[in-house]
């Protein structure tokens, strides 16, 4: 894995950041692996835990970590991915980068020369995806499962296509016309479960694709950079809501995630939230854990 710039670039190390992330969640990992180290964080857009699981990772790995808001580097003013990316590869040993854009991380990482993280793209979320297989492992003790993702085919839902169906995981996608997954990405996510062994559906039908499911995830419905079509988007996924009708319909001990910020009374209610079977804050918890797995891989060379 030279980049992790899609969930798919760590499919031959998927395993080995679950073994690492559990092993650094019990203390057990090695101490200060990336004493030295340095590692840029670009956030085009607002962060809440991925610029903290990062930072505080980062430190933790012995490392430093340098947060760069976009009006900090000349990107603000005009200069090209092209020469920035060169420029900072002869200063750090690793680029964290959260963009509105993900042909930008592409072109980003064409032109470094060292490795770059998709701290999350208008197209993939890959650290939260593989952090929700973490948790799902940890709470559940196996992946054999169904998990049944509720709305907006977003980009958190994109990479858990590809991670579910890398660990043959069951994984189906409930929301209605207009708001499926990336094709290519489905495409792809289908190729990968043909070789494991998971089921990938894409449904409109609340009532099929919750029943039987092991775990229920959802994310917000207007996301950054949607703000513009929010009345639409309240109006066309409201049947999606994830709410204890929908948790009576799946498996009796069903999991809830949930990536965060969550808007109580749209996408998913207090009452599931904050319920038993939540487990959203072991979820958030978890991106330290894990992103601390993708840095120790990515840079302790």
């Amino acid at each position: 894995m030279r980049n992790l710039l899609s969930a798919l670039d760590a499919r031959d190390q998927i395993w080995e950041i679950l073994e690492k992330a559990e092993q650094f969640k019990k203390g057990q990992g090695p101490e200060k692996p990336l004493k030295g180290k340095s590692l840029a964080m670009v956030f085009e857009k607002a962060s809440t835990r991925t610029r903290i699981s990062f930072e505080v990772g980062m430190y933790q790995l012995g490392g430093h970590p340098l947060y760069l808001s976009a009006s900090d580097l000349q990107l603000g003013r005009g200069e090209i991915i092209d020469d920035t990316a060169r420029a900072m590869s002869r200063y750090v040993d690793g680029i964290m980068i959260r963009a509105r854009e993900h042909d930008d991380v592409l072109q980003f990482a064409r032109y470094a020369d060292v490795p770059v993280i998709n701290g999350l793209t208008n197209l993939e979320h890959p650290c939260q995806a593989f952090t929700d297989i973490f948790t799902i492992k940890e709470r559940k003790n196996t992946l054999d499962l169904q998990m049944t993702f509720m709305g907006d085919g977003n980009n958190v839902c994109n990479s858990l296509l590809l991670a579910t169906a890398m660990v043959g995981m069951d994984f189906t996608v409930a929301c209605p016309p207009n708001y499926e997954p990336d094709p290519i990405i489905l495409k792809e996510a289908k190729k990968v479960a043909e070789e494991s062994g998971s089921v990938i559906k894409v449904t409109s039908d609340v009532s099929h694709a919750v029943d039987g499911a092991d775990v229920i995830y959802t994310d917000v419905w207007v996301s950054m950079g949607d703000e513009a079509e929010e009345s639409e988007r309240l109006k066309d996924l409201r049947d999606y809501q994830v709410n204890q009708d929908i948790l009576n319909m799946a498996n009796p001990d069903a999991m809830v995630l949930h990536c965060l910020p969550a808007i109580r009374g749209q996408e998913i209610t207090e009452d599931v939230l904050n319920g038993s079977q939540s487990a959203v804050w072991d979820e958030a918890e978890n991106r330290l854990h894990v992103q601390k797995a993708i840095l120790y891989l990515l840079l302790k060379e």
